[in-house]
């Protein structure tokens, strides 16, 4: 016979603090019950009015913040092969928290739950259909230039996937598998719908494949007959909404404003599949995707399919585009095997970084639209500039005040030069002294942003630059080194380092942004879950045969059942709902022997599906701390024969 433990009233709990909680509760939990108190500020989830702003810029001591003192800025890293998100608080550089996408996560059960599983994807029997990612580029939504709070995205290389993340809650909720790709790398939100100029807001999100592969890829098929495409992802559904046929490969995405264009620099136009056959051409290109061209062509049926894949296929390749009035996409040249394409906060320029050319390109938009209108003639006419910046120009970052920030990987120093004076000095002003200054980095810097860089309110307070290698930055711990993320203050003419961050290998792209932008949630809304158990005494155990179905509540510091049986071989679907309303009030719940382990936050319900193993007894306990009576907090799985 299965006990419930005495009734609780979760609702006395929605305006109560968790420190004020410890501090009242204890005596009160040892028989379950729970005293409210009346803390009018705290389960709101807004920060206190009196907490100070971390000021930007101002010198060696920007980064350092007091005790209680928040962040100015919220941070958005990729994980890299941990296959998740890292939320940093920035100028303090501290790690906050770390979402899951693509790679299983003990902490939260993200791929141990049913929830999470059917978010990423099984097999038939029930298995995560992949269990590694690689994180590379994270991008939020965007409204009126500005990011609105809405979404972020990221990309998995290996395995051609890109997660949406909601920023309410911060948790990722779909992911979506790219048919026909292999090195899904660059990704960008558009920032603008071209179709309904009335639409200012992100409705789409653009992937680069990096690698050719055979179209469909079935079997050994001539090399010179690899392809790459570019996709666009629907914004909301994060469907596939259709892909384009190109020449060469994809590498990074930019997008417009005005959300005309969206582009990917290529560093394999010849389309080689070794390595000397992928380093003859002495320049590559970048490509422009004319957005509305290829939404029309979808819409009036100019398409094809590829393998089993229904996603619109358009023909983006140079022979099929030849026609400026017509075409669909533009090749621009650009120097040997680019490295990163960004765009300028006045929505004027894509900057093309040259990697093996110490150069970068600007490259100006309205004569790209000018090209495909037909008023320009040559594409090379679209190049404002072509300026030496030094060896390896990576990536670009913005301050909004006309200034580039490029990383120079093999220099190991970020330069900061003016884009104005750059284009007049390729247009023959030799006087344009157009780099401004220059900074030593830590070391071999690859990915680089800016304090709200690629937006209209992009502020020029601090830069961040990714370093590929520490070395000697911090104490030993083996082969293995961190990598280190460094902060710059950028708010004045000269750059000035305030700080190194080991990071565990490897991470790639980050943005970071005024926290005002984001207003996530500190609690879920119970409704929100169809399975909740909304009361207590709904606790309890249901059988269909072999299928068990056990419902447990949990109001700390115990569970909605002090044991329940079943019988081995059953095959147990548990569900958990935490009835707390306690902000940072979080309960575990796992079972020894059953690779159980997950979390439930305040009214959130998940669950898990397992078989019952041996017979015995089994303690599940809270493995989140919650209460003074934290580790009473048990019940018993209690398997029979």
């Amino acid at each position: 016979m299965t006990d419930k433990i005495l009734d609780t009233t979760p609702e006395a709990q929605p305006e109560l603090g968790r420190r004020r909680f410890f501090n009242t509760t204890a005596l009160v939990g040892l028989t379950a019950g729970l005293a409210a108190c009346g803390d009018k500020s705290a389960g709101t989830g807004a920060a206190p009015a009196s907490a100070p702003l971390a000021h930007a810029g101002g010198g060696a001591n920007a980064s350092h913040l007091k005790p209680g003192e928040l962040d100015s800025y919220y941070g958005f890293w990729s994980g890299g092969h941990t296959g998740d998100v890292r939320v940093l608080g920035i100028p303090s550089g501290r790690e906050i928290l770390r979402i899951p996408c693509f790679v299983p996560d003990a902490l939260v059960g993200w791929g141990h739950t049913n929830e999470s599983k059917k978010i990423m994807g099984t097999k038939a029997d029930g298995s995560l259909r992949y269990t590694v990612g690689d994180t590379h580029h994270v991008h939020l939504s965007y409204k009126d230039g500005n990011y609105d709070g809405r979404y972020a995205w990221v990309n998995d290389k290996i395995n051609s996937r890109v997660a949406r993340i909601r920023l309410d809650y911060f948790v990722c909720d779909k992911i979506t598998m790219l048919p026909n790709v292999q090195g899904f790398h660059g990704i960008f939100p558009d920032k603008a719908d071209p179709v309904d100029p009335k639409i200012n807001y992100t409705t789409r999100v653009f992937c680069g494949g990096e690698f050719s592969i055979p179209l469909p890829n079935a079997g050994v098929e001539d090399e010179k007959q690899y392809r790459s495409l570019f996709t666009c992802v629907d914004a909301e559904t994060m469907d596939v909404r259709w892909q384009a046929l190109i020449d060469g490969n994809c590498d990074l995405v930019a997008t417009s404003y005005d959300g005309k264009l969206a582009a990917t620099n290529q560093y394999n136009t010849e389309m080689g599949a070794k390595f000397a056959d992928m380093m003859s051409a002495e320049r590559d290109a970048c490509v422009f995707f004319n957005i509305a061209r290829i939404e029309e062509a979808v819409k009036a049926g100019k398409f094809k399919t590829i393998g089993s894949s229904k996603v619109p296929v358009v023909d983006a390749t140079r022979e099929a585009n030849k026609d400026a009035k017509t075409a669909l996409a533009a090749y621009v040249s650009v120097p040997k095997n680019p490295h990163g394409v960004n765009a300028s906060p006045d929505g004027k320029y894509f900057i093309c970084a040259g990697k093996l050319s110490p150069t970068a390109t600007v490259i100006e938009l309205s004569k790209v639209l000018d090209y495909f209108d037909g008023k320009l003639e040559k594409l090379d006419g679209a190049i404002a500039a072509e300026v030496e910046l030094g060896l390896g120009p990576l990536h670009t970052a913005f301050d909004g005040r006309g200034n580039a920030y490029t990383t120079l990987f093999l220099d190991s120093q970020v330069v900061k030069w003016n884009v104005d004076k750059a284009i007049a000095f390729h247009k023959g002003d030799k006087a344009a002294k157009y780099v401004v200054d220059r900074i030593d980095v830590h070391y071999q810097p690859g990915h680089i942003n800016a304090s709200q860089s690629e937006t209209k309110a992009a502020d020029g307070k601090f830069l961040a630059v990714g370093c590929k290698f520490a070395k000697d930055r911090f104490l030993p711990v083996g082969p293995l080194h961190p990598e280190n993320e460094q902060l710059i203050d950028i708010s004045g003419e000269k750059m000035a380092l305030l700080g190194d961050h080991p990071v565990r290998g490897e991470p790639h792209d980050f943005v970071f942004f005024k926290r005002d932008l984001l207003k996530p949630k500190m609690v879920y809304n119970l409704d929100d879950f169809p399975h909740a158990v909304k009361d207590v005494k709904d606790s309890g155990v249901t059988r269909n045969g072999k299928k068990v179905t056990v419902k447990i509540a949990s109001v700390a510091p115990a569970f909605g059942l002090t044991e329940f049986k079943v019988k081995k071989g059953d095959e147990v679907t548990l569900i958990l709902t935490n009835l707390d309303k306690v902000q940072d009030l979080t309960h575990g719940f796992a079972i020894p022997g059953h690779n159980v382990n997950f979390i439930v936050n305040p009214q959130e319900t998940a669950s898990v599906t397992f078989t019952a193993g041996d017979p015995g007894v089994y303690w599940c306990y809270c493995t989140h701390f919650c209460h003074a009576l934290h580790l009473e907090m048990r019940t018993r799985m209690i398997v029979e024969a």
